[in-house]
């Protein structure tokens, strides 16, 4: 008879933000004149760029000719997206990584979920908290996080607290673990990591023989030059990390779904009994030889259209558009009394709830009383209990709406 992978049965019933669409709906079910706002899920707004648009409309008109017709790529994605990927994220930067150290994939969220395939299910594992779920979720699935308790934590994961108390900073833990996973500018608080303190996670990752998991999805989101866009600024780190970065927020790709990995060629692991150490990066290009078809031809065009001067210009305004909002968000709330972090190198706000609420109390209260949804904030992780995630992707007249909705339910 076939069996179930019984650790999918561990998961809660559903994802986050299906729990949140669910109450959602069900508000709208009886309230059907409302006109609900969401600044709680992270999907973009603004339009491809024209420099993406003219790009995707040529390769469309490749794919129409004998000549210039593209039928399977290379899983690793086509060279010369790979080669303008080194080229302006990485070298600008001085970071030196070669084109055979990128696989490009369809986001972010599908590598960083299966990028543990790469190291045994027994590995112990630590997580900043609060944190994106897929990184514990997907861990789940293979066994590798253990069992759970009632505050929602796994026996196999360490839990690093980033809260008001240390300044949203994870501190360096005081046992050794053997998968890091870091994401910065963070989802869902919105805060940022100093290169001393990224450097002491490089450190530590040296001297326990730990790989490290970076998740850099909003580097372009930085305002601070000061603030790392990337591991690999911090020496030693081709040693010990993979990056993880995606053109969805980027550049708007949420529909035409495209990022990338970097693994570089250093990065080794050890055999069970210790006699050898291998190179991930052959293991990762076989196994998206063996699971991954690799991303389109035309979306790949896309991605590469970003790197033009156009481009980068058009991409920049989006960008700026979006921050304008997360901080036209925080002055307002910041006047309305709440506490406020984040929304200065990142897209999301993380907003403390007053007065002790809850955060699917507050996410109820505000659903109910603006019209106007957020994200709970324990839904990313223990530490996350008394804080909702907001996010700047909205039109300019729905953020301004969802404020003013805001500012007129708490003076009612």
């Amino acid at each position: 008879m076939a069996l179930i992978n019984e650790h999918y049965l561990k998961l809660t019933k559903n994802y986050l933000f299906a729990d949140i669409a669910k109450k959602v709906n069900a508000y709208q079910v009886s309230h059907h004149n409302a006109r609900v706002i969401s600044l709680g899920i992270g999907d973009v707004t603004q339009p491809l760029c024209p420099a993406v648009i003219e790009a995707m409309h040529r390769a469309v008109g490749d794919m129409a000719t004998q000549e210039r017709f593209h039928g399977y790529g290379p899983e690793q994605g086509y060279p010369w997206l790979r080669e303008a990927i080194v080229k302006n994220d990485f070298l600008p930067r001085g970071i030196h990584i070669s084109p055979e150290e990128v696989f490009v994939n369809d986001g972010a969220k599908s590598d960083t979920g299966n990028i543990g395939d790469l190291l045994r299910w027994d590995n112990s594992m630590a997580v900043t908290d609060p944190i994106y779920p897929v990184y514990i979720d997907s861990n789940v699935m293979n066994g590798r996080a253990g069992t759970v308790n009632e505050r929602g934590e796994w026996s196999n994961v360490t839990y690093i607290p980033c809260t008001e108390e240390n300044g949203f900073v994870p501190q360096i833990p005081d046992h050794r673990v053997d998968m890091i996973y870091l994401c910065y500018p963070n989802n869902p608080t919105g805060t940022v990591i100093t290169k001393d303190e990224l450097r002491k996670w490089v450190i530590f990752a040296l001297k326990n023989d730990a790989v490290i998991f970076y998740d850099a999805a909003y580097q372009a989101y930085i305002q601070d030059d000061s603030i790392p866009h990337s591991i690999y600024e911090i020496k030693g780190a081709r040693k010990v990390a993979i990056e993880f970065h995606s053109y969805s927020k980027t550049a708007g790709f949420t529909g035409v779904r495209c990022g990338y990995t970097v693994v570089p060629k250093e990065l080794t692991a050890s055999t069970m009994d210790g006699l050898q150490r291998l190179a991930l990066n052959p293991l990762w290009h076989r196994r998206q030889s063996t699971k991954f078809n690799g991303t389109s031809y035309i979306s790949q065009r896309a991605a590469e259209a970003i790197y033009t001067p156009e481009g980068k210009e058009q991409v920049k305004e989006a960008i700026g558009y979006y921050m304008s909002n997360a901080r036209l968000m925080k002055d307002t709330l910041c006047q309305l009394g709440f506490t406020v972090y984040g929304g200065e190198n990142a897209p999301y706000l993380w907003v403390k709830t007053p007065h002790g609420t809850s955060s699917w109390g507050f996410f109820e209260k505000m659903l109910y009383g603006a019209q106007v949804v957020c994200t709970p904030g324990v839904g990313f992780g223990p530490s996350g209990e008394g804080f909702v995630r907001l996010t700047s992707f909205s039109q300019r007249r729905d953020c301004e709406e969802a404020l003013h909705r805001i500012r007129a339910w708490l003076h009612d």
